[in-house]
């Protein structure tokens, strides 16, 4: 800044100009004549609004404003034309009952229509590539004429129902659900039931209520256990004959399901099947469910502080656990039998070495 403006100039450089503002002084006389008459002029003028009066007369404070209904028009509500006239199909000199099987078959119409409109909606989210569909499939049935066999696993799904039920998260530690879970398992579902009922846990009680959930899904899902379902019109007539007098409970040919349990009662002997821990167990339905696999599963937990003396705090930790059970068919049980008896005829009879001298090793060892 030095070498661009002199030393004796800096001083002016930094000096501001001083301008004084002209002031405009009114007296204090005037400015109440002024006042008083524009008060004056304001008294006169009618501020009044009729229109927002009359608004406001008719409103009522409490009343909400409502959605005017749409009114949508018809050849009919005109009344140049008859409401027949607007059925589609409808031509001159039907008799009533012509009319009306038009109008059937137009509403059946239009239900299949809507109900192919839902198909074509819902194809989207369940079908999004038909043609990657269709390769996969054709891929697969190319497959498995290459094979020219069925494979086991493909077998079984198609011949034995099987079903997989989770529970909700339940109130205690896996420790507990566990004990619980392999005191059911391999158990027939009403075997399992009456285990629990007489269990000393507290979750139990939940326990049996998924239990009961798990058999009423397996039933309408898939299908398990109708194998030996009750007729409902041979079942009618034995109940009679047993209210009477005529025939006896343990006569009756239909299967009795009990109340809570349906513990299932008949005189058929049975079937005589040994399950893989080598104990045996008669059948006499081959649809009854029962436990394959239970096992539990942790869930989330949290921690709340419990307060004690002297200033001190404890964690409080509350775990949850849910149960899993894998639910099948005895007929399995069954299969599985036959394959072990199998398995244990096809195996070579075990005969000793025979007695005889060693002489192609050493004798004596080699240290």
């Amino acid at each position: 800044m030095t070498s661009r403006i002199p030393a004796r100039r800096l001083g002016q450089s930094c000096v501001a100009t001083f301008r004084p503002r002209t002031t405009y002084w009114v007296s204090s006389s005037r400015a109440f004549t002024n006042s008083s008459a524009r008060s004056a002029e304001q008294k006169d003028v009618d501020l009044s609004n009729p229109i927002l009066e009359e608004y406001l007369a008719k409103r009522k404070p409490n009343e909400k404003p409502e959605r005017p209904l749409p009114q949508p028009g018809s050849l009919s509500k005109t009344g140049l034309f008859k409401k027949e006239y607007e059925v589609p199909g409808y031509r001159m000199g039907m008799t009533p009952e012509e009319l009306e099987a038009l109008k059937a078959q137009n509403a059946k119409r239009d239900l299949e229509r809507n109900i192919e409109k839902e198909k074509q909606l819902h194809a989207l989210q369940l079908d999004p590539l038909p043609s990657a569909r269709r390769a996969y499939e054709r891929q697969l049935v190319i497959k498995s004429l290459q094979k020219r066999r069925e494979g086991k696993t493909l077998r079984l799904k198609r011949t034995e129902r099987e079903m997989v039920y989770k529970s909700q998260d339940l109130p205690t530690s896996l420790k507990k659900m566990t004990r619980l879970m392999h005191q059911i398992a391999g158990k027939t579902v009403e075997e399992a039931l009456i285990q629990l009922r007489f269990s000393k846990k507290r979750v139990a009680r939940d326990i049996v209520k998924g239990l009961q959930l798990a058999r009423d899904e397996a039933i309408a899902a898939r299908g398990m256990g109708l194998g030996a379902a009750v007729d409902p019109e041979t079942a009618k007539k034995e109940a009679a004959l047993i209210r009477v007098g005529k025939m006896n409970k343990a006569d009756r040919t239909t299967v009795y399901l009990a109340d809570g349990t349906r513990r299932r009662e008949t005189n058929e002997k049975g079937t005589v099947i040994e399950l893989r821990d080598g104990s045996k167990k008669t059948v006499t339905d081959p649809t009854e469910m029962y436990i394959d696999q239970a096992w539990a599963s942790k869930g989330p937990e949290f921690k709340s502080p419990e307060f004690r003396a002297r200033g001190r705090i404890n964690m409080l930790t509350h775990r949850s656990a849910k149960f899993n059970v894998l639910l099948k068919e005895e007929k399995t049980r069954m299969r599985v039998s036959d394959e072990i008896k199998k398995k244990r005829a096809n195996k070579p009879l075990w005969l000793p070495l025979p007695d005889r001298p060693i002489t192609a090793q050493r004798q004596y060892c080699l240290w």
